[in-house]
């Protein structure tokens, strides 16, 4: 891989990136400035400053020297347990008026929700662009090519057959019954097919089939054996668009949700977990594909850092609002010394994977097995 290539995938990746943490702390600044809340910094990247201003509010806007994310800080709100607590009493009136923790619980919610709702909604005006302007592919469900051989071939599935239901769920397009059948190798599926007039009930175990994805990582999935040929671009207007975007949004979720599940039983190795070097080789294999390629990727990436943020652990957002759930719940807010314990241990749970799936990153893009043939 040559200087070029590896510049190909990183401006990309840092593109992307860079758009999205903007999107997510905008959030949080947007909700905290419209609940009196000062903010002191806005940050793009960690470590040292590069370059930055500060605006007529007293907000330092700031590129930081590593581009791996960033944070608000606001006022009030300068220890890592992000406590309700505030230990010095003698503050002026003004300052707690400002004060993030001197806030209500509704508001000090809001504003935290408020970055992951910010990705969601982000995705959602993507994805409804898309839809109106390009239009959303469209395959019916309906085979037209049959592997011999394949899971489907033995379930007695035949050419022209279309499927209407998969365990329940009804099938409008063939990308939905992907959706269903790629994550639940060797497992049954009771398919509703319409066969001519006639409506018939198959049962179906997907293959497991080992490959790469677009980095080139090693992946395992689902396979029917199956093609549908008729596929087209249906653009929609605004309103209809949005639905679209926002039913999307929930079957990403859903099914992210469903591997993570899946993961945790030990029904999906963990060699399916990526980092930040996988997302960077996509973020340059997308970038190759083209504009629509790009933007698509970027909004399930949205989707996925607002989701990931939801998850109740202490440092990330949905830590946030597990604290203040107790705090509702109690009606006293958790002592800041255990806040602070439990924010170290997500800390540390949290760098923890990074550094597991960077190494995860390493070993299926084969770079470990590159570094020791230079060494050897």
């Amino acid at each position: 891989m040559d200087l070029i290539e590896i510049f190909k995938i990183i401006i990309p990746f840092l593109i992307i990136l860079t758009v999205l943490v903007f999107v997510h702390e905008m959030g949080h600044y947007w909700v905290a400035r419209k609940n009196g809340v000062k903010v002191e910094v806005f940050a793009i990247g960690f470590g040292s400053e590069l370059f930055g201003w500060t605006d007529s509010l007293g907000t330092r806007w700031k590129i930081c020297a590593i581009p791996l994310g960033g944070y608000v800080k606001m006022f009030g709100d300068g220890d890592i347990s992000s406590s309700s607590i505030v230990e010095d009493s003698n503050e002026g009136f003004e300052d707690k008026e400002n004060a993030f923790h001197h806030k209500s619980l509704g508001a000090r919610a809001a504003i935290v929700l408020a970055g992951p709702a910010a990705n969601f909604l982000f995705a959602i005006i993507l994805l409804a662009g898309l839809y109106s302007i390009v239009g959303q592919r469209y395959a019916p469900p309906i085979i037209d090519k049959i592997t011999s051989g394949s899971s489907a071939d033995i379930a007695g599935l035949v050419i022209g057959d279309e499927v209407l239901q998969v365990n329940e769920q009804n099938i409008k397009r063939f990308d939905e019954l992907q959706r269903i059948v790629r994550p639940n190798p060797g497992k049954e599926l009771n398919f509703l097919i319409r066969r001519d007039n006639e409506i018939l009930l198959k049962t179906v175990i997907p293959q497991l089939v080992e490959g790469q994805d677009a980095s080139g990582s090693k992946i395992s999935y689902g396979l029917l054996g199956v093609v549908s040929e008729q596929t087209t671009f249906i653009r929609h207007n605004p309103l209809n668009s949005f639905v679209l975007a926002v039913e999307e949004t929930w079957v990403i979720v859903s099914q992210t949700l469903i591997h993570v599940t899946q993961m945790i039983r030990g029904e999906r190795t963990t060699d399916e977990l990526g980092g930040p070097i996988r997302i960077a080789k996509l973020s340059g294999a997308v970038a190759d594909a083209g504009l629509t390629s790009s933007i698509w990727f970027m909004a399930v990436l949205s989707i996925n850092l607002g989701l990931i943020n939801l998850f109740p652990v202490p440092v990330l957002d949905g830590g946030h609002l597990f604290f203040y759930l107790l705090e509702f719940i109690r009606g006293k807010p958790l002592e800041a010394k255990m806040q602070g314990i439990a924010s170290y241990v997500g800390l540390v749970l949290v760098i923890s994977l990074m550094i597991f799936v960077t190494w995860n990153d390493l070993v299926q893009l084969n770079i470990i097995n590159f570094i020791r043939s230079i060494v050897n």
